[in-house]
């Protein structure tokens, strides 16, 4: 190769190429990622921690998105070497490498204070999906951690740690919270919330030392004291990595040194992200890199951009807590709207020639947009309060083009309109897909919706595609699946490309393939989510639930036992009754999922996956006295029948034994109610956020035609639905009568049956029994000797194997 290379794999290095091929399709181009995984989304990690996703999700664009953009990305290749003279790149394992141009996004460090004790076993820092697994596998049995830093990843991570359980403190050297983004009116209400969220806080606190002998045990505190820790996470900061470029000869002060075209001292070399310096600036935060991967990519290719410095602004990702900071925190004039009452404080700083400086927004966030697009231009404010207010009530058509709407990828306004008019898009999901603006924090999409609404001229949005970036309906791709007889993920995405931007219809893709080929289809774990992967249901702290199978709700003595050893012989954290009538083992590490379900010695009850997971049943005729029909017996042969089949998404079911509804069968997916002389079977009832009475699908006279019934409602919804669409959202799409006209029509009724037995005797009654031959070695490993809570290899590692 003899191009551009691209070194450091995070979001600079990922941004830098993306901004490249938009403006070049043929430069060669190369990718080094040190780590072993493709870029993924820092600004997520506080999601990652509290476990509000997972590491794949984090993963900006899926391995193919290199290939069809001809990048040469390498994973594990570190850099031993620059010749920029020559134009070489020596890696560590000796491999080299021809460049023309050179862009450094090596990023940057944690910074680690020289205390005393900092190498102690249970010292942390937070700054790669490697510390959120170590700190949340830490945090399961740490008795009291403690968080050295009050900035804005200090609270994330602070929270994300109260969220596992574990009491946490912060612990702040000055005297308020992100001191350099509030001032101590916003700071006092932070302070507050924290507080409110289990977060004790203790400021003008200095920590002298970090004690323990095998492991930390606490702080010692200038004053002498000792606040008790053994878990302990420290944040205070960043330290670009520099020796790269500065063993390479680039000029380097606390960061690379660059001009507003984003060079460095050499002219075959630039730099990007947080391992740049530009006019004596670093800039820690994720929007600045987007600006900058901009202009370096005119740079690159003969354009002449210039970067002019980005306006600091701090977004706090805390569930409950709503908090924008930009810009400066005070200035020559200031005007403050702030309710102690609701907790909300809005404040807007012009300097000394009236043009806007900053802004502070907490617990009111509303018109932050507006408000950053103001300070970035240094617009003239005469009426502060009135913009304050102004900012309050603005929508997306007041937004000029050249707002940023999302600060984790960098779109403005003007990008997002500008897509929808040229490539007409037709719903929330297309235009994320597309532009990008919403897939990180996901914060702005209420802004891209109303952006969308806007263009459109009020009207709805279009039906979802299963694939939004090529546009490709779930019709379209079934079509195809039958047409090319294509039996896995990989062979569709060849074939028409779906998948291959962004990833993440990939698990639509793979519930695809498996309907359409009636369960007799190449199964790609790749394609899956964690769950589906290893067969169990990831909590918030990476630990994994595991639901055996318990028919109608019905078990016994013996069960019962083997349970009762599993969970004292694995030290299970909670034993819970479910609301579908099974038993929830909580708190299993993921490498002791294959000895549990042995020991167990029953199948797995799906309690993880988009499929069919219970049949809830009472007690019927057998022991009721009001009861009308055999609910047991009954429940117990349906959820036979059922189990095993994956489906659009989870479908719970219940039959209950007379009208009284024990069962609460009138508000499941699948609800059978006997009736003098037989049953009623009610569809598309829902009981979570949105409480919807199922509609009656039809009267039957014997428990045979009712679970026949059922069946083939269930056989039409998973061949129909869209992906992840609840059987209530689909039943009220399409209307109870579309559904009757097909399954109570004899012959589509016996040709829905027909397929549904196809696709039951194709599917896997229990892939619990993988725990006797893994699909692949590290299916069930944990990343190294420590404890990891998630999975530790992500899609492209999988796809390799």
């Amino acid at each position: 190769m003899s191009g551009i290379l691209v070194v450091g794999g995070g979001i600079a290095g990922q941004s830098v190429c993306e901004r490249v091929r938009e403006r070049d399709p043929r430069v060669p181009l190369a990718l080094l990622c040190k780590e072993p995984e493709l870029p993924y989304d820092r600004v997520a990690l506080s999601h990652l921690l509290a476990g509000e996703t997972t590491r794949a999700e984090l993963q900006l664009r899926p391995h193919e998105w290199y290939a069809d953009h001809d990048v040469d990305v390498r994973l594990g290749a570190a850099v031993a070497a620059l010749d920029l003279d020559d134009g070489v790149c020596t890696l560590a394992d000796g491999a080299t490498l021809a460049f023309e141009r050179v862009v450094l996004c090596t990023g940057s460090d944690p910074l680690l204070p020289p205390l005393s004790g900092i190498d102690l076993p249970g010292v942390l820092a937070f700054r790669a999906p490697g510390d959120c697994d170590a700190i949340a596998a830490r945090a399961r049995t740490a008795r009291q951690a403690v968080v050295i830093g009050g900035g804005l990843l200090g609270l994330e991570a602070a929270r994300g740690i109260a969220g596992l359980g574990c009491p946490v403190t912060v612990v702040h050297l000055v005297e308020r919270l992100m001191e350099r983004q509030l001032d101590d009116g916003a700071a006092a209400l932070l302070l507050d919330a924290m507080r409110e969220l289990d977060v004790e806080v203790r400021l003008e606190t200095q920590t002298a030392a970090l004690v323990g002998e095998e492991a930390v045990s606490g702080l010692l505190l200038a004053d002498g004291s000792l606040l008790p820790a053994d878990l302990v996470v420290v944040s205070i900061g960043i330290r670009p990595q520099v020796a790269l470029a500065r063993d390479a000869g680039l000029a380097v002060e606390r960061g690379i040194v660059v001009d507003d075209a984003m060079a460095a001292s050499h002219p075959r070399a630039l730099a990007v992200g947080e391992c740049a310096q530009h006019r004596g600036v670093v800039y820690g935060l994720v929007a600045p890199i987007h600006e900058q991967a901009a202009v370096a990519a005119q740079t690159l290719t003969g354009g002449a951009g210039a970067y002019a410095g980005s306006v600091h602004a701090a977004k706090l990702k805390v569930m409950g807590v709503d908090l924008v900071a930009v810009g400066d925190a005070s200035g020559a004039r200031e005007v403050v709207a702030a309710d102690a009452a609701s907790r909300t404080y809005r404040k807007l700083v012009v300097d000394a020639d009236r043009r806007a400086a900053g802004a502070i927004l907490l617990g009111d966030t509303r018109g932050h947009e507006l408000l950053l697009e103001q300070v970035r231009r240094r617009e003239s404010v005469e009426d502060l309060l009135g913009l304050l207010a102004q900012a309050s009530e603005a929508s997306a058509a007041d937004l000029p083009d050249t707002a940023q709407v999302c600060n984790c990828n960098g779109v403005c306004k003007g990008e997002i309109v500008g897509a929808i008019r040229a490539q007409g898009l037709g719903s929330t999901q297309e235009v994320v897909a597309v532009t990008r603006a919403g897939s990180g924090c996901g914060s702005c999409k209420g802004l891209v919706r109303e952006l969308l609404a806007l263009e459109r001229g009020g009207a709805g949005e279009e039906p979802a595609y299963l694939c939004p970036c090529r546009k490709q309906t779930r019709e379209q791709l079934a079509a195809l699946v039958r047409e090319r007889e294509l039996e896995s993920v990989s062979e569709l995405t060849a074939a028409c490309g779906a998948g291959r931007e962004c990833g993440a219809c990939k698990p639509g893709l793979a519930y695809l393939v498996s309907q359409v080929q009636e369960s007799r289809h190449r199964e790609e774990r790749h394609a899956r989510f964690i769950n589906d992967r290893v067969h169990a249901n990831i909590q918030s702290d990476g630990s994994f639930s595991v639901v055996p199978r318990i028919r109608g709700g019905v078990t016994t003595p013996d069960e019962l036992r083997r349970i009762a050893d599993v969970a004292e012989r694995h030290d299970v954290r909670m034993v819970k009754i479910t609301g579908g009538q099974r038993i929830d083992l909580l708190g299993i590490r993921k490498e002791a999922l294959p000895r549990v379900w042995e020991e167990l010695g029953m199948p797995s009850g799906h309690a993880y996956a988009k499929a069919v997971r219970t049949v809830k049943t009472c007690v019927g005729t057998d022991f009721c006295r009001f009861g009308l029909g055999d609910a047991i017996a009954v429940g117990i042969e349906l959820e036979r029948r059922m189990e095993g089949l994956y489906t659009p998404h989870k479908v719970k079911s219940a039959v209950t034994g007379c009208p009284r509804n024990c069962a609460e069968a009138y508000v499941k997916d699948i609800g059978l109610v006997a009736i003098e002389g037989g049953w009623e079977l009610y569809v598309g009832g829902a009981a979570g956020a949105n409480v919807r009475r199922g509609d009656l699908l039809d009267t039957v006279a014997d428990d045979e035609a009712a679970i026949r019934l059922a069946l083939a409602f269930l056989q039409h919804y998973r061949e129909q639905a869209e992906y992840l669409e609840r059987t209530y959202t689909w039943v009220e799409r399409v209307g109870i009568e579309a559904v009757r006209a097909v399954v109570l029509d004899p012959a589509r009724q016996a040709e829905l049956l027909e397929r549904y037995a196809i696709a039951k005797a194709a599917a896997d009654p229990d892939p619990w029994l993988e725990r006797r031959s893994p699909v692949h070695p590290k299916q069930f490993a944990e990343l190294d000797s420590e404890p990891q809570p998630l999975t530790p290899i992500d899609v492209v590692l999988e796809a390799a194997r």
